[in-house]
């Protein structure tokens, strides 16, 4: 994933996401992060259950789309914070098309409040495969998943 897709949305979520405490009854998006699911039914879902903005806040040059959670819902993965959602698969209409060369295979994920290593280590405890990116240093770390 580039770096600037990286500060682009760390810059959004910065802005307008609030870092509170996580809420007792949130939705936990931890099972998706199995890497085994399609872009298009895993922000389908979010946006069918209204989790998430149908309208991307954000479309990097390179096709990747940026969704912000509604006001109110409350998403978690791995116990913390979900600030973004974001995804792309080629040739889905759910998706908006970049400006640039699109990235190359589906991926989806999600932009989390909290530093990469906590991030990472309950990613590995949990048995998920997913990428882990630095956003915002100590702040806000990205979740990848690339699913074949």
């Amino acid at each position: 994933m580039a770096i600037r897709l990286l500060k682009s949305l760390a810059v959004l979520l910065v802005s307008g996401a609030g870092f509170g405490p996580v809420v007792a009854h949130a939705h936990a998006l931890d099972a998706q992060f199995d890497c085994k699911a399609r872009p298009h039914a895993f922000i389908g879902q979010l946006i069918n259950n209204q989790y998430i903005d149908p309208n991307p806040m954000h479309v990097e040059a390179n096709s990747v789309n940026a969704f912000r959670p509604v006001h109110g819902s409350d998403i978690t993965a791995f116990g913390f914070r979900v600030s973004a959602v974001i995804g792309y698969e080629q040739d889905d209409g759910l998706f908006k098309k970049g400006s640039g060369h699109v990235v190359t295979g589906p991926l989806y994920g999600a932009v989390l409040s909290a530093p990469s290593a906590a991030v990472e280590t309950r990613l590995r405890e949990a048995g998920s495969h997913a990428t882990v990116h630095t956003v915002v240093p100590l702040l806000l770390t990205a979740v990848i998943c690339n699913p074949s």
